[in-house]
């Protein structure tokens, strides 16, 4: 009785009783395993079955949710409701704190149904609607905050501001000028080769300071660093408000916004109008040495066609979009860090949305503007 755990089958008329003995305890979890498993595929095979546990001479939690287990699934197979005998009044009471567990629900197959699709579609406009109330209430909550900081220029943490202007804007410059001058390296090569079979190699000058300073330049940079910022941004709060620390600061009687946000939104916005400079200026070189290079383009042509071509009203354009870009941006990422719950699987799931909307709205953005522009004739 005191060996290993044994459970013995024996036939009862119609019925089958299952008669478990021995120790049914962790420590012979291997073996209680395989028994179990062999024991759950005669579910079926009788009316009646019954799981005799009078025997039993230990019995821990494992032990108890493995013959709860057992029962549960002869259940189902056999389509009558399995027993339990035997059962000691030591273990009476951990055996019935187990069966109060229950299974984790099925996944209903229902139908495909035209209401159900309307209903999805609902759901899916109802969320967009909830991300679209979350971004307003966020920018409202950012801006009570610059403002109180206005009238009390002494709660400004600027040591704060100065260390996130660090890790988004110096920290960003080496990825941002090798990617922007690579860019700049493929457009000029691309125009080259499709202008030269007209033979206006030279207007590939044209082609990329429009691009560069107008639209690609910004763009991508906003992309990048909505990748690298804005995760990083969601993954701080997130994981702050994973360890209780921004309740921790409202407790201390800290506003969150202005502690936590605010020096972060301020980095931002005046990161990316530098960073956007500085890719531009990485992508022409780049285009311009492609060009040189590749293109027999010599740089004081390239100079002198780049300042007669292109108006500063492309540059000026670049540069109003970054600013509201990194807004857009930030917004996103610190929304996406405070929704964040108590588990690294909803971590995750967050900083991922936080890319994604993050970008989306990057790209929409850059839509409208080009919209607003060519409607006022910039």
């Amino acid at each position: 009785m005191n060996g290993d755990p044994t459970l013995e089958r024996i036939a009862r008329g119609n019925g089958l009783a299952l008669c478990a003995a021995g120790p049914w305890i962790a420590r012979h979890a291997a073996v209680l395993e395989e028994i179990v498993t062999d024991a759950e595929k005669l579910g079926g095979s009788r009316p009646n079955i019954f799981i005799d546990v009078s025997q039993v001479s230990r019995l821990d939690t494992f032990g108890a949710w493995l013959i709860e287990r057992l029962r549960r699934s002869l259940s189902i197979r056999g389509g009558v409701e399995a027993q339990i005998a035997g059962l000691s009044a030591n273990y009476s009471s951990l055996v019935n704190e187990v069966r109060r567990v229950k299974d984790a629900p099925a996944a209903d197959s229902e139908p495909v149904t035209i209401s159900g699709m309307l209903e999805g579609v609902g759901r899916s406009v109802a969320g967009i609607g909830g991300t679209f109330v979350g971004l307003v209430d966020m920018l409202g909550a950012v801006l009570a905050a610059a403002g109180h900081v206005l009238i009390h220029p002494r709660s400004f943490r600027l040591t704060s501001t100065i260390h996130h202007l660090e890790q988004v804007c110096w920290r960003a410059v080496p990825i941002i000028v090798l990617i922007t001058f690579l860019i700049g390296c493929i457009i000029s090569q691309q125009g080259i080769f499709h202008f030269r079979q007209f033979g206006a190699d030279i207007f590939v000058v044209d082609m990329l300071g429009v691009l560069v300073l107008r639209e690609i330049g910004v763009l991508l940079v906003a992309i990048m660093v909505a990748g690298r910022s804005g995760s990083a941004y969601t993954a701080e709060l997130g994981s702050m408000k994973m360890r209780e620390e921004i309740d921790a600061l409202r407790t201390m009687g800290f506003d969150p916004i202005e502690v936590l946000i605010l020096p972060r939104m301020l980095a931002l916005v005046l990161a990316l109008p530098i960073l956007a400079f500085l890719g531009a200026m990485a992508a022409l070189y780049g285009g311009g040495l492609v060009a040189w290079l590749y293109g027999g383009v010599d740089p004081e042509a390239f100079l002198l066609r780049l300042r007669d071509a292109i108006s500063i009203n492309h540059f000026v354009v670049g540069m109003v979009k970054a600013p509201v870009m990194a807004a857009t941006i930030g917004i996103v990422a610190c929304v996406e860090g405070l929704s964040v719950q108590g588990s690294a699987e909803s971590l995750g799931q967050h900083t991922t949305s936080s890319v994604v909307k993050g970008i989306f709205f990057v790209i929409v953005m850059d839509g409208v503007f080009a919209i607003f522009f060519a409607a006022i004739g910039m």
